[in-house]
């Protein structure tokens, strides 16, 4: 008799906790595999590269930009 045959010889109860189990482990596994996999992309992007290619300007160039104001002082003397 195969394994299978065994699994399905099983009363209900026993076959859906093998089941429930085997899909559990093979959850754990492909997320486990996700992670490992996210975790090397996110180490290999590069800060300096994307912000060329999105050529977001940076704030120091755009404060520098801007007209200075000038805020007049209040002389003593005027009342």
């Amino acid at each position: 008799m195969g394994l299978l045959e065994k699994v399905q010889n099983l009363p209900e109860g026993k076959r859906k906790i093998i089941l429930w189990t085997v899909v559990t482990i093979t959850a754990l596994f492909l997320g486990l595999f996700w992670f490992n996999n996210f975790q090397k992309r996110i180490k290999s992007f590069k800060i300096e590269k994307i912000k060329e290619e999105i050529n977001i300007p940076s704030l120091e160039k755009e404060l520098k930009s801007l007209p200075k104001l000038e805020i007049p002082k209040e002389n003593e003397e005027t009342e």
